[in-house]
């Protein structure tokens, strides 16, 4: 039996503990070997949660003894602003790389990154978990079905009821963090975007900041139009105060809703953890999304259709797979590079009061 790949963690805030330190841990071609916080609380909490791992106050830590002595993968999950450099680090270092999203503060910094992937021959692969949401996954199959007809416009919400800001540096609106909802939720939106209708070809975007005493972006909308025809209308929030739906997708054919998101995260937050063959990101009857024409799916229109399993453990499976060479990169820094060149446009669009083309 092949064994795990060693992985070192850089970062133990939310995304690495709560996302990538259960999901590398529970991935049977994976073992966390290593955590980098500077936080001596992070620091406890880690040891108590991964016995036996090793942590170090600083990402440059766990390659000064060489690439290969001790490591044969480095996940990115610290503050955005650091992303950059510390793949870059990483990298030059000899080791293949997993970034949290954003990738980089810009899609130039993005290709960069990329290039000296492929100049080293090292994997830069990008943590795009919605991609492997129950609703996602179930929207896919049914586009691919061609049950929809052809679409026309597709409409996807990740919205909250966050009326007080929390602080930090996700909600700071100094450039250099690389907070707000444009570049956090709205990295999830316009990527899954991308995948299902492809390239955009111009950018509208209105953006802005609602609660009292926030400084970054929590109310944002964008409109896409993309190279084939389709627009995507996508609401990013934290000033929600009634959920819309997650999806509405509206074809020639036939429309689908569905509203409430994806389990993994929540089940994430309180402790659960994916385990061979256990059930995992099932959604409740009561979730599941709708489909059919002329009535309302709250009003009882359309037929429900049955959600396919959320599947984060997917990402480090195929992750595990590429860095051995035997699968492909299941998201690429060109791809990532693609969804900033967007959300920079919706950017300077909000800014602008004005389409942006692509």
């Amino acid at each position: 039996m092949t064994a795990p790949l060693r992985v070192g963690l850089v970062g133990y805030g939310l995304a690495g503990s709560v996302f990538h330190a259960p999901l590398i841990a529970a991935s049977e071609d994976l073992v966390l070997a290593a955590v980098t916080t500077g936080n001596p609380e992070r620091a406890a909490e880690a040891r108590a949660a991964h016995p036996g791992v090793r942590v170090a106050a600083r990402p440059e830590e766990l390659w000064e003894r060489g690439a290969s002595a001790d490591l044969d993968l480095v996940v990115v999950a610290s503050p955005n602003k650091t992303h950059v450099a510390v793949a870059t680090a990483a990298l030059e270092a000899g080791l293949p790389v997993v970034v949290d999203k954003p990738l980089a503060g810009t899609a130039a910094e993005a290709r960069a990154l990329a290039a000296l992937a492929e100049e080293r021959g090292l994997l830069l692969s990008v943590f795009q978990n919605r991609r492997w949401d129950a609703d996602f996954l179930t929207l896919r199959r049914l586009l691919d079905e061609g049950a929809l007809g052809k679409v026309q416009r597709f409409e996807s919400r990740f919205e909250r009821w966050r009326p007080q800001p929390k602080g930090g540096w996700r909600e700071s609106g100094a450039p250099e963090e690389i907070g707000g909802l444009l570049y956090d939720l709205g990295s999830h939106v316009v990527d899954q975007a991308l995948v299902l209708f492809g390239p955009v070809v111009s950018v509208y975007a209105e953006s802005d900041v609602r609660r009292p005493g926030a400084e970054a972006d929590d109310d944002t909308f964008l409109a896409l139009t993309h190279a084939n025809g389709v627009r995507s209308h996508l609401y990013v929030s934290a000033t929600a105060a009634q959920l819309g739906p997650r999806f509405r997708v509206l074809g020639q054919g036939a429309g689908f809703v569905k509203y409430g998101l994806d389990p993994q995260e929540a089940d994430l937050r309180e402790g659960l953890r994916p385990e061979p063959g256990a059930a995992w990101g099932v959604e409740p009857e009561r979730l599941w999304g709708r489909i059919g024409a002329g009535e309302s799916p709250l009003t009882g229109g359309g037929i429900p259709v049955e959600s396919l399993s959320g599947d984060y453990p997917a990402y480090y499976a195929a992750v595990a797979a590429a860095v051995r060479g035997t699968g492909e990169n299941p998201v690429t820094a060109h791809e990532a590079a693609a969804a900033l060149d967007v959300l920079e446009a919706a950017r300077r669009s909000a800014h602008e009061g004005r389409v942006v083309p692509l």
